[in-house]
Order: structure tokens, then C-alpha cells, then sequence
């Protein structure tokens, strides 16, 4: 290592001591790695390179470019993918006249076994996924996705980024040991740390879903003993001879089943014909819902909102917080909306003023912290209908989440709330047509060109953003002006592990292929023979909806403008009764409270107590829905937390 590093003197010091201690050297520890020459291996894997001899190139790189490198260095595996697109295109540029056929068979079969092993890390990549296509392509010489690669440029470049990492790679196996040992403790000590991390979520996480199910386990549980006690009350008194009527017992089976389908089970019992109740309630039992969950304590809004406006940052934050924990934590059903009534009622945040004050203002606060809490408050909202129904009374909302999502850092958890609700605003109309026409189209295109730096949450929201706007006519008709751009980015997302974005590029692809000249552009760039690619990896539902973007793309129909009447604002939206309230809201929480400090339910019971605020709830419309086959793509807007509970 003293060598290595160029320690010189040292190293004379080190040795002469070493002999006088009676401790000599290796003989192999005097050979500095600067006297050394590059080995002959390097010359035999370019003239093999040259040769397009892939068999003896491979054993050669096989043997001298250790596992860990080609399995862990993302240089080593982009190199390597572009070599064997080298070895099995080699023919077809060398060859004179027609190139043997069988030759060039085995050629493509060993490119096409490498893609379906070592090559399929790459397939989630965007430089590398028109390339899964080249064994399926009857002549690529002529197929305008792979003109480059048979350029002398290209193969000459190839040649030098071979030389370089040869170089490089066959070097870096004289390193010494000790300093080989000091990387890979270093290395295997921060995977260990990220490892922990990601556990460390997980169990919070898993800890706060185990404390709903104990919640409403404890519920059921104190419902089920209420009812327990009432049947051995009347079991005594027909004993006694009273007689129990069947309106009565209906009204238990009602408290039973607390929720719309188990209590029009409950109502179709008839209590008449004997076994009939003990029948449908064993086929019919599930969990219970909550029956009687007590409803939170009023507040005093018009000291909340004006705490919210004039208070200090912190203040601020806390207080964004707590409310949107109410929301976030509170039971679905009547306490979850009581509590939604009560900040629409009351005008939380300000939707229903045109005064000077208004709480969206923190949207452009200075402390990233504020605009943070105040996107994670206006996302919980957007997640229910009514809170939708409410936000959208403030005309200028929409445009301030727009600019909003352009000037926060890409990534950041301000960012990420504000898309979550311009996705959740997408299942409404009028703010459909507003993004449309706003150009949230091309934004969403460019962000969806580099996906390795999104979230999970950010990319499955984007693409189901796209999708939902696509679905309009306005939406295709805007991808077509940049057809080019909106189908590779789609394309490569076909591959996706997370089927949620999977449904959604299918959906988004069947929508705009729709558009004549879309389905050309898409013919031209080889969109059949990449769909087909994934037929062969998918699943049987993947498969149908591959095989109906298929049959839309060799579709000759025109887009016939007067059959859509899509943009047609007065049309109901049938979607509005989409409720799901996501765990990533409450993800990632950077507040916590000082010693002494009030957050959360406490600091609004403690300090903001009011007098019947609550209101009423009113009973919501129910929504038959629009079915759709699961084969087809999606067809309808969606939200990605409620389709994923849906399906």
C-alpha cells in the first residue's frame, strides 16, 4: 500500500526495519504497479473486438473483469450491453453481400439470451429500452431506430470507451489489498446504514397501519359485547314470555353491519323463515365498521385562521400540522367527515372570502417548512370528494398550484403535495380542461423524460396525471403537437416493476393513439415491435391491454371530433366520489416538538376549544360507477390511491 500510494521514503524506511527485524518482504510487494505493464489480455480482447469474434472476446472478459464490477458498476454494464449489440450487428456490417443467414440467426440468439439475463437490469432504462427490440426486427439495417449503429462512428466510439475501461479495469486489479479491504468495509457499512433506514420506515409505517386495525378491532369489539348484552336481555325475556319482534332483531342485524352493503344484507333477512339470519350473516360476515366513534371537540376557526395569517412561522407549521392530522387520523365514516364539514362550514381556508386575507398566501411563504405544511393540508383535502368540491370555489387556486409546482425544487415534499393534488384536481372537469389549457401537458412530459430522480409517489402521480388529461380530446390533441416526446416517455415506462404505472401508460398510450397522426408517429418509431417486446414478459392482464393498444395502433379510424363531447363543463363528474386519504401524507414529518412545546390534537384542544362548530354532515351521493373491462386500458380518470383499493 505504501508503494501503491507513492510513499517512498517511507517505504525504504519500512523495509530496511523489516530486515533488521528479521521480517522480510513478499517479493512481489517491492513491484510498483507504475513499473508494470499493461497486460497482453487487453490487446487480445480489442483484436477480438475487432474480429467480431464474441465467443473468445466474452471468455476473455469473463475471466479478467471481476464479478464485482460487472455487476455493480454502471459504466461496466452499459459497456457491456453496447458490445453485444457490437458482436450481433457485426455481420451485418462487415459482411459483403447478404450476410449468412444462419450466422446472423446466432448472432441475434445470443443477443436475445443476454436481454433476457444479465441485459434485463437495464430494461427500466431510457438510453437502452429500443434495443430490446433489435432481435424482432426483420431488417434493422434499414429501421430508422437503429441507423446509428451502423455508422463507423459509433463503432470507433465503442473501441475507445472499451480502451478506457480495459485500462482502467486491469489496472485496478493490482490495487493492494489493504486499501481493496478499507473500500469494501466502507461501502458495506453505508449499504448496512441505508439497509437500517428503510427498516427503521417500514416498521413505522407497518407500526401506524397495526394501530388503525387495534383501533377498529377495539370498536368492533365493544359494538359486538353492546349487542352481545342486549340478545341475552331478550333471550331472558322470552323466558319470561315476552315475545321479541323481527322489526327488533332487524334493527341489531342493522347495528351489526354497520356499513351501506351489510345493512341492506341485514334488511333482506327475513326473520320469518327459520336459519335464514344465521345463514346470510355467516356468508356475509366481515369485519366490522365502527359504530359509535365519538366526534372531536369544536374549534375556534377565527382564532385558528388568524393565528394562521399573523403567527409565527413555527406556530404556523404546528398549526397546519395538527389540522391535517385531524383529517389524516380521524376514523372514515361520520367522524372523518364531520370533521371535513366542519373546516368547509366554517371556511378554513378561506375559499368562499374575497378578502385580503387569504390562507393560501402560505403556499409563498419564506419558510419552506409553512409551504410544506401548507401543500400537505391542501393534498389531505384534495384526497376527498367533498374537500375537491370545496377547493375548487377558489378560482385562483389552480393556477397558484401550477406555479407553485414550477418554482419548488424538483423532488422536494412540497413539490411532490402540490402534484398529489393537482392529480387529485384531475378527476374534476373544469380543472381538467384549466391544466390542459395551462400546457401541464408539456411540463409533465419533460419530468417524465428523466425518471430516475423521481419518487415512487412523484412518478406514479405524474403518470396518472398525464393519463387523466390524455382521456380528453383537448389532452390528445396538445400530445399530438409533441407526439415524439410524449411516446418515448411513455414508452419507457412500459416496462415498469410497480403495476399502478404500468395501467396508467396503457391507458395514457390507448388514449392518444386515438389521434391519426400520433399512431403514425408511433409506426415510424417501432411502437408495435416494442409492445410486443413486453407481451412476452407480462401477465395475462398486462397482455390483453397491450393487445388493445396494438389493435388502436394499427387503427385507420379518424378522430371524429362531433361524436366527444368531453369538454362539455356541465356534465356531471361522475368520479367525484373518489375518497382515499394516502399514509404518505403524514410521510417524512420534519416537525417535532420542544420540551414543553403544544402540537397536534393536544395544541388545538388545549388552545383553540370552541362552541359547536361542528355541523351536520350531509349524506353523500352515491356512485353506481362506470365499469370498464380490467382487459381494457383505463378509460376513466383516476387517483392512484383509490384505483389501488378499487382493484
Amino acid at each position: 500500500y505504501l508503494d501503491f500510494a507513492e510513499f517512498e521514503e517511507t517505504v525504504k524506511v519500512f523495509t530496511k526495519e523489516c530486515k533488521i527485524k528479521g521480517k522480510p518482504l513478499p517479493k512481489s510487494a517491492g513491484v510498483s504497479p507504475r513499473d508494470s505493464k499493461a497486460p497482453p489480455v487487453q490487446k487480445d480482447l480489442l483484436t477480438a473486438f475487432e474480429n467480431g469474434d464474441q465467443k473468445v472476446f466474452f471468455q476473455l472478459w469473463e475471466e479478467h473483469i471481476s464479478s464485482s464490477v460487472q455487476d455493480d458498476e454502471p459504466d461496466a454494464q452499459k459497456l457491456e450491453f453496447y458490445l453485444h449489440i457490437h458482436f450481433a450487428t457485426y455481420l451485418l456490417k462487415h459482411s459483403v453481400g447478404k450476410p449468412d443467414k444462419a450466422e446472423l440467426e446466432e448472432s441475434m440468439s445470443h443477443f436475445k439470451a443476454f436481454l433476457e439475463t444479465k441485459g434485463a437490469t437495464l430494461s427500466q432504462t431510457t438510453e437502452f429500452l429500443p434495443f430490446y427490440a433489435l432481435p424482432f426486427v426483420p431488417n434493422p439495417l434499414v429501421h430508422p431506430s437503429f441507423k446509428e449503429l451502423f455508422q463507423d462512428s459509433w463503432t470507433l466510439d465503442l473501441r475507445k470507451r472499451l480502451e478506457e475501461f480495459l485500462s482502467l479495469s486491469l489496472k485496478a486489479r493490482q490495487t493492494p489489498r489493504l486499501l481493496t479491504l478499507f473500500k469494501e468495509n466502507g461501502q458495506y457499512n453505508k449499504e448496512k446504514l441505508q439497509q437500517l433506514h428503510e427498516q427503521l420506515f417500514e416498521a413505522g409505517h407497518r407500526s401506524m397501519t397495526y394501530l388503525k386495525q387495534l383501533n377498529k378491532m377495539q370498536a368492533d369489539y365493544h359494538n359486538l359485547i353492546g349487542v352481545t348484552a342486549e340478545l341475552v336481555d331478550s333471550l331472558k325475556a322470552t323466558v319470561s314470555g315476552k315475545m321479541i319482534t323481527s322489526e327488533y332483531l332487524q334493527n341489531v342485524c342493522v347495528r351489526l353491519f354497520s356499513n351501506q352493503m351489510r345493512q341492506s344484507v341485514a334488511q333482506s333477512i327475513d326473520f320469518t323463515r327459520p336459519g335464514t339470519a344465521s345463514t346470510m350473516i355467516r356468508a356475509s360476515l366481515a369485519p366490522v365498521k365502527m359504530q359509535d366513534v365519538p366526534l372531536l371537540p369544536s374549534l375556534d376557526y377565527e382564532k385558528l385562521k388568524k393565528d394562521l395569517i399573523t403567527g409565527n412561522d413555527r406556530l404556523k407549521a404546528f398549526l397546519l400540522q395538527a389540522l391535517r392530522w385531524r383529517l389524516t387520523t380521524s376514523y372514515p365514516g361520520e367522524q372523518r367527515d364531520t370533521v371535513l364539514q366542519a373546516y368547509i362550514s366554517n371556511d378554513l381556508l378561506d375559499c368562499y372570502s374575497n378578502c385580503q386575507r387569504n390562507i393560501f398566501k402560505l403556499l409563498h411563504s419564506k419558510s419552506e417548512v409553512v409551504r410544506q405544511y401548507m401543500a400537505r393540508l391542501i393534498n389531505a383535502f384534495a384526497s376527498l370528494a367533498a374537500g375537491r368540491v370545496y377547493l375548487s370555489q377558489n378560482p385562483t387556486l389552480l393556477r397558484m398550484l401550477e406555479e407553485r409546482l414550477k418554482a419548488e425544487d424538483k423532488g422536494s415534499l412540497t413539490w411532490e403535495n402540490i402534484l398529489g393534488t393537482l392529480q387529485k384536481f384531475s378527476l374534476r372537469r373544469a380543472p381538467q380542461s384549466a391544466m390542459i389549457k395551462d400546457g401541464l401537458i408539456f411540463w409533465l412530459v419533460d419530468v417524465l423524460a428523466d425518471t430516475d430522480c423521481l419518487s415512487d409517489y412523484t412518478l406514479e402521480y405524474s403518470v396518472a396525471l398525464l393519463m387523466n388529461l390524455c382521456l380528453r380530446t383537448a389532452g390528445k390533441k396538445m400530445c399530438a403537437r409533441i407526439a415524439d416526446r410524449v411516446l418515448r416517455a411513455l414508452s419507457d415506462l412500459l416496462g415498469h416493476e410497480n403495476h399502478e404505472i404500468q395501467q396508467y401508460v396503457n391507458g395514457a398510450l390507448y388514449s392518444i393513439l386515438a389521434i391519426p397522426s400520433v399512431r403514425e408517429e408511433a409506426r415510424a418509431m417501432g411502437m408495435e415491435e416494442i409492445l410486443r417486446c413486453f407481451i412476452k414478459e407480462g401477465n395475462a392482464e398486462m397482455i390483453r391491454q397491450i393487445e388493445f393498444i396494438i389493435k388502436q395502433l394499427n387503427s385507420e379510424e379518424p378522430l371524429n371530433d362531433s361524436v366527444v363531447s368531453d369538454d362539455e363543463e356541465e356534465e356531471e363528474d361522475d368520479e367525484e366520489d373518489h375518497d382515499t386519504m394516502e399514509a404518505d401524507l403524514d410521510k417524512d414529518e420534519i416537525l417535532q416538538p420542544q420540551l414543553g412545546e403544544l402540537a397536534g390534537e393536544k395544541l388545538l384542544t388545549t388552545e383553540y376549544l370552541g362552541i359547536m362548530t361542528h355541523t351536520p354532515k350531509t349524506k353523500k351521493k352515491l356512485f353506481s360507477g362506470v365499469h370498464q373491462s380490467i382487459d381494457e386500458p383505463l378509460q376513466r380518470p383516476v387517483t392512484p390511491g383509490y384505483h389501488r383499493t378499487v382493484y
